[in-house]
């Protein structure tokens, strides 16, 4: 690593974030930095917080987890969830603490919620409440969630316009909005100011890692979830149903992979189970959908600077932006 400190001495110098779909190589571009710069790792991914949930995430390996320090990685069991308000908390803690070392934050990951909270502030919404959620998950077991999303459309249609039909966990919570409310989710968003970010907080410079050609992507998709698979995404769902505690409505068992992978499981007590290419196609078909939310999502991020993760040099192109940062004057 070059240097042990922050080469600015007015420590205002903005926290690096690296955003993008997944498979897009936002892991092997922070170390990449992290071999160059003194930083820290700050995840910014709603599933790498669960322990016990290593394949299916693309979780950071043990080796790489040494070169740097990595955070908000195994910080909560499967079954307790982890929100937006919380990561806004941690966060904002950790990159205080980064910096009193005299180190840079590099915040990193997909969850583009987590970097609008950050960054943006929350929006004051009504709390979960256990007994609306609980209605909601036995009307969906009972009719479906493409017909929970068609009961959103008719209360809240520009949130279900940008919401898939089998988008379960945003879909319950935007009915349970509606439900506590009276109050499209979307309409509250709009009028409410939120939390508001942190204004002692030096600012962020976001670099955004998309492909030019969707079918790149696509592909590396395929290719990582047959890793995930051959891996022993299945043993590893396994061991989380036989603890007995866990449900495919808990959020951490919603993640991309896990949900698939469950009920295909499930499946596997029918006279006529299904084939494991059934899954593959799930799991691959799922995860792009993943993607392409993600990509909508940063298109309204209009301060990014994008780097075309298909392109050859995309790699040298960002190390060289994140040094001209580093070197510019302070």
């Amino acid at each position: 690593m070059t240097g042990t400190t922050i080469p600015d001495a007015s420590g205002k110098l903005p926290s690096l974030c690296i955003a993008g779909p997944t498979a897009s190589g936002k892991t092997a571009a922070a170390l990449a930095i992290a071999a160059r710069w003194p930083v820290e790792i700050i995840s910014v991914d709603s599933a790498l917080v669960y322990r016990g949930m290593d394949i299916g995430t693309a979780k950071p390996s043990a080796e790489e987890r040494a070169a740097v320090p990595h955070h908000l990685i195994d910080i909560r069991d499967p079954n307790q969830p982890y929100s937006a308000a919380e990561f806004v908390r941690d966060a904002r803690s950790l990159m205080a603490s980064i910096r009193a070392r005299g180190r840079l934050p590099l915040l990193v990951g997909g969850t583009m919620l987590y970097f609008k909270a950050l960054f943006e502030g929350l929006d004051a919404l009504p709390a979960a409440d256990a007994s609306v959620r609980a209605e909601i998950e036995a009307a969906a077991r009972a009719q479906g969630w493409p017909a929970l999303h068609a009961e959103l459309a008719r209360v809240d249609p520009a949130t279900a316009a940008r919401l898939s039909p089998n988008d379960s966990q945003r879909i319950q919570r935007a009915l349970e909005i509606w439900r506590l409310s009276g109050q499209p989710m979307s309409r509250l968003i709009a009028s409410n100011s939120g939390a508001k970010p942190d204004q002692s907080t030096p600012g962020y410079r976001m670099f955004s890692l998309e492909p030019i050609d969707r079918a790149w992507l696509h592909e590396r998709i395929a290719q990582r979830f047959d890793l995930m698979l051959a891996q022993g995404l299945l043993d590893e769902v396994r061991a989380l149903r036989a603890r007995g505690d866990l449900s495919p409505e808990l959020p951490a068992m919603r993640c991309v992979g896990y949900r698939q992978a469950w009920a295909w499981l499930d499946a596997q007590g029918r006279a006529d189970p299904p084939p494991l290419v059934q899954l593959r196609e799930q799991g691959i078909a799922a995860t792009r959908q993943l993607a392409k939310r993600q990509l909508t999502w940063l298109r309204s991020m209009s301060d990014r600077q994008v780097f075309p993760c298909d392109a050859p040099d995309a790699l040298n192109a960002l190390l060289r932006a994140v040094d001209a940062l580093f070197q510019a004057p302070a």
